[in-house]
């Protein structure tokens, strides 16, 4: 009699663990998949750079291959292309988005898993390569027009804003030396005054956040892709007008800068 009374409660245990164990698998929230990627490229299309030299070809071809393997993976996956001269906001060149998707997994077995996934692969591999030899078109598009003459960096970021709203995951890539060179009251001409020391970058960089405040650009990741050898001159690769594009960004959303 103990025994069929310890065997009963044995098995309410046993009973009551699995009840709980199905509640906590229903209870279970649902995985939420990643915000699309949102990139945007901006290539100088300016004097002060030369896709033709073989350093800087090398260079931005390999970055942007790789721009288009990494941020473009997934159905909604976004990448435009903006051309930086005197009329940087109504420059876009490109825009292109990923429309393979992959089938539903469910239910599934393994073979036919791999035949789904393999399937999708290769559709978006067919994207990329399609994309990539689009994008390269536009790298190596000349500018001989007059708009050349004036590289507007600060009209990037209305562009950048517009890209915040959409919820995405907002990534940036300007392919350029970073030489805001705009004639004008209130503007900036690094070409004839450029920062002589990081104390005068960050002085203009706040005075020219506050015109510039009403872009809400959220928190993109930003990443500057230099046309300077490694042994370029701080005459000619000024580490000053970087550090004043990495205060503007920081006081505009807290953004850090990466330089390639």
């Amino acid at each position: 009699m103990k025994s069929l009374i310890i065997q009963r409660h044995t098995l309410f245990i046993l009973l009551a663990t699995l009840l709980f164990a199905c509640g906590s698998e229903k209870e279970k929230p649902q995985a939420v998949p990643d915000a699309p990627v949102y990139t945007l490229v901006f290539l100088d299309k300016t004097q002060s750079v030369n896709v033709n030299k073989v350093y800087v070809g090398q260079k931005y071809r390999q970055v942007l291959t790789d721009i288009v393997e990494n941020n473009m993976k997934n159905k909604g996956d976004k990448l435009e292309v903006y051309f930086i001269h005197e009329n940087t906001s109504k420059a876009r060149a490109l825009s292109l988005t990923v429309r393979s998707e992959m089938d539903n997994l469910e239910g599934a077995n393994a073979t036919d898993k791999e035949g789904i996934e393999t399937a999708f692969q290769l559709s978006l591999q067919k994207e990329k390569s399609i994309f990539l030899r689009q994008a390269m078109i536009k790298l190596n598009q000349q500018n001989t027009g007059a708009s050349n003459q004036s590289t507007d960096i600060w009209a990037s970021l209305p562009v950048i804003a517009k890209a915040n709203e959409s919820g995405a995951q907002v990534k940036v890539y300007y392919f350029s030396d970073m030489i805001e060179s705009v004639k004008g009251a209130d503007r900036r001409d690094f070409h004839i005054s450029a920062p002589s020391n990081d104390e005068q970058a960050e002085q203009e960089a706040k005075a020219d956040s506050k015109k510039l405040e009403q872009y809400v650009i959220g928190s993109p990741e930003v990443t500057i892709v230099s046309p300077f050898e490694p042994t370029a001159s701080s005459k000619e690769n000024n580490p000053h007008v970087t550090h004043y594009w990495q205060t503007l960004f920081q006081e505009l959303g807290g953004v850090s800068v990466e330089e390639l």
